[in-house]
């Protein structure tokens, strides 16, 4: 039969990271990732969970700068 069609896959952006491309409904998913997102690709190819993948997405991201007051 052949393997299953992902629907989610990771493209490079140039000089940016990488971001998560929906064949489905070809258009970009989520924010840009400075590494490969694998687990989160995994995920949303697998079960899909909300929960697992807002954590897959807060541990990519780097920190927000916390604001400073003048």
């Amino acid at each position: 039969m052949g393997a299953r069609k992902r629907r989610y896959v990771g493209k490079p952006v140039a000089g940016e990271g990488w971001r998560v491309w929906d064949t489905a409904l070809k258009r970009w998913w989520g924010s840009l990732f400075d590494d490969y997102p694998a687990a989160v690709l995994d995920e949303l190819n697998g079960e899909g969970s909300p929960p697992r993948l807002t954590e897959l997405g807060r541990r990519s991201r780097p920190p927000k700068a916390k604001a400073t007051k003048r």
